[in-house]
Order: C-alpha cells, then structure tokens, then sequence
C-alpha cells in the first residue's frame, strides 16, 4: 500500500520541496539534516488519503512519519526520537544516504 511506497514514507501537506504547512516543513528539515531518504505523498492532492490515512493510523494529524509501513508518529514524536538517536536506529541502512 501506500504507506510501503519507500521504506521512510512521510505523508505532508504540499510537496517536499514546497512543504504547505510549517509541521510539514519542518519534518522534511529534520529529514533532510540527517540525510534520510524517504518518500513522501502531498495530501492535500487526494481527500479520500487524506481521510482514509486518519482511520488507518489513529493519528487525527499530520505530518505522519511511517518506516517501513509502520506508523513512528507526528512532528513531536519525530522529533523527540531524532533527539534521543531512536530514529536513526528504526531508519533502514539503505535510506540513509552516505
């Protein structure tokens, strides 16, 4: 599915390059600084992802950060974890660009 698309799969509003909200922005920062690579899906293109993605998840906002489908959480959760060195130990070797 959808959230499988790349092994980090981030879902924002507007694009990686134009984040349309500032959680968004400034989780693709974070990802961007400790060379992450990931995959992200703009959802402000698609209401029925959107939406769909809220129930699937149980998480009523975004950004949602998943790594390898499984949902890791928002900005704040995200955030904490690149802190503590959490993140880095969850993101697969080949998503982290040399």
């Amino acid at each position: 599915g959808l959230v499988e698309r790349a092994p980090v799969m981030v879902f924002i509003k507007g694009t990686a390059v134009q984040p349309r909200c500032g959680f968004s922005k400034k989780i693709v920062g974070m990802l961007n600084e400790h060379s992450i690579k990931y995959g992200y899906f703009d959802i402000l293109t698609d209401e029925e992802v959107r939406q769909g993605l809220k129930e699937y998840s149980d998480w009523p906002t975004y950004p949602q950060l998943y790594i390898q489908g499984e949902l890791v959480g928002g900005l704040d959760i995200v955030q904490e974890m690149i802190e503590s060195g959490e993140l880095m130990d969850m993101i697969p070797k080949e998503s982290v660009a040399a």
